[in-house]
């Protein structure tokens, strides 16, 4: 009698796994696919994310956390529900990036990697979010903010802690 292999993910998310897999010429191809959707649905990359994954593709669990370590857009902690990806890089630094990074770290208390003691807000100092021409800009999860002051970052983040999500400022 074949027993049926549980997974940690979600039936919908371990059924495009399987798919992915047959979609690239080399398996391991689907490696970093695979890591972004597990962090979107389990928050972070966890130590049994790592293992269900390089089981999925058939490498050994060092191989996919070698990977894990070169890209800063995985986390191996979790994050807060909205995580808020402030750009520093010479176009927003320019036009005062660094300064919206400190008052997101004022007003949210926390610095780089952090993440609120509620768990509403994470804060990390990304490279590049390809807004060079809207500098300075900010990521909240997967929504953009560009043309900012310290006036427009504080209406987005209060209407993120009220709950009203993607808002246009």
């Amino acid at each position: 009698m074949a027993t049926e292999k549980t997974s940690i993910f979600s039936p919908e998310l371990a059924a495009r796994f399987d798919r992915l897999v047959t979609i690239y010429p080399v398996r391991r191809s689907a490696l970093i696919p695979m890591l972004l959707y597990a962090q979107d649905e389990v928050g972070y990359i966890s130590d049994a994310v790592v293992s269900e994954i390089a089981e999925r593709i058939g490498i050994k669990d060092h191989d996919v956390r070698s990977v894990l370590s070169y890209y800063s857009m995985l986390r191996t902690k979790p994050a807060g529900k909205y995580n808020v990806q402030v750009c520093t890089n010479i176009s927003c630094m320019l036009r005062d990036g660094y300064g919206i990074m400190e008052h997101c770290k004022k007003r949210l208390g926390i610095g780089h990697k952090g993440v609120t003691p509620d768990g509403l807000f994470s804060l990390e100092e990304v490279e590049c979010i390809g807004a060079c021409c809207w500098a300075p800009a900010i990521q909240v999860n997967y929504d953009f903010y560009d043309n900012l002051t310290t006036e427009k970052l504080d209406q987005v983040l209060d209407d993120y802690q009220a709950g009203r999500g993607k808002v246009t400022v």
